[in-house]
């Protein structure tokens, strides 16, 4: 019995293998079950960088890039940061702002090297060079200073 489903007789796959009719448990001639194709084509490597929202690789770049960041993290500078809010007093030293609010808050505390320290140790750990500053204006008009100066 021939029927539509059936490879002709001899007829072999790409490998050179006989081909034989799909049959069901009856033994009724039966179409494969159709799958997916895989992707041709993988999706593309990022070609910029991280992700615009991928704050943490971000941080890893500039860690790698700078490594003097991580002088941030220690005791040393949670000290000297402390003592510089004191010495202010706690108040925004450029607008008076008092410094009451936590991160990412626009009133939390940042202390500000008045002069860029570039990763100089004597510069990043001085007490003259250093400010108590809102959120705010650190990033605000400090940062247009900066950029407009080419720091």
């Amino acid at each position: 019995m021939t029927d539509d489903f059936s490879p002709e007789p001899g007829a072999v796959d790409l490998f050179g293998n006989p081909v034989e009719p799909l049959r069901d448990r009856r033994g009724r001639p039966c179409f494969p079950r159709l799958t997916a194709m895989p992707p041709r084509l993988a999706s593309p490597a990022p070609r910029i960088g991280p992700a615009q929202g991928d704050a943490r690789a971000q941080d890893r770049e500039r860690e790698r890039v700078k490594p003097w960041r991580a002088w941030y993290r220690t005791a040393r500078w949670r000290k000297l940061r402390r003592k510089i809010l004191a010495r202010a007093g706690h108040v925004c030293e450029q607008t008076g702002v008092p410094l009451l609010g936590r991160a990412p808050a626009p009133d939390s505390a940042v202390i500000d090297h008045i002069r860029p320290h570039r990763g100089d140790p004597a510069l990043f750990w001085d007490e003259d060079n250093l400010q108590a500053v809102s959120k705010a204006w650190h990033d605000g008009a400090k940062q247009r200073a900066e950029r407009a100066a080419g720091d």
